[in-house]
């Protein structure tokens, strides 16, 4: 049940008993996780540990659907095929469009959301970060956190703080901004999409 208790808390009500029984013929360990820099969920297969998908917990319920979906959808292919294959290439797009196709309607998603999630599940990337409407349309289901503002939006040079570093933003690459650690020199890769905050 306490699986069935994180997809009522995450996820949009019309898709929960999908979601849990898609857990349920497929079982695997599943965890909200924390917010992490470089990904927004992962599935692992692991001697000795088993299956587990994790998401991350602040997403908001439609991007945390896609998540979880698209990391069914490796799992889909690990059981079928015992190996990993190219992690997104054609057998990988083809899974994911199927477990997507019972929640593509209105009912779950709003059509701001749902027409360009359609345009991009016609060649679905490794990230929806990839496709730049779905992206903001997600991102416009967020509430924003107060004294925070998004990574992507922010000047380079600028200096501000996530999950309790400080960093220097630099220049975007693709879906991801590299940025440098201030107090390590380190250069680190982070979505740009994340929420930050900014700081003197």
């Amino acid at each position: 049940m306490e699986v069935l208790r994180l997809f009522e808390k995450h996820l949009p009500g019309h898709a929960v008993t999908y979601c849990y029984d898609l857990w349920k013929n497929h079982p695997f360990t599943f965890v909200a996780s924390r917010p992490r820099r470089t990904k927004l969920g992962d599935f692992r297969a692991e001697p000795g540990k088993g299956l587990t998908i994790t998401v991350n917990s602040d997403l908001n319920p439609y991007a945390f659907l896609i998540t979880y979906l698209h990391e069914v959808a490796h799992l889909l292919v690990y059981q079928r095929y015992r190996r990993f294959g190219q992690p997104h290439g054609p057998i990988w797009k083809k899974t994911f469009r199927e477990v997507m196709q019972p929640v593509l309607h209105e009912s779950v998603f709003p059509k701001t959301v749902l027409i360009p999630l359609k345009q991009y599940l016609s060649n679905p990337a490794a990230s929806t970060g990839a496709h730049p409407t779905l992206t903001r349309s997600l991102r416009e289901m967020d509430e924003q956190p107060a004294g925070k503002q998004l990574l992507v939006e922010m000047p380079e040079g600028e200096t501000f703080r996530f999950l309790q570093k400080e960093y220097i933003r630099g220049m975007k690459r693709r879906t991801r901004v590299v940025c440098t650690e201030k107090t390590t020199g380190l250069r680190v890769s982070i979505w740009a999409h994340v929420w930050v905050e900014k700081t003197d």
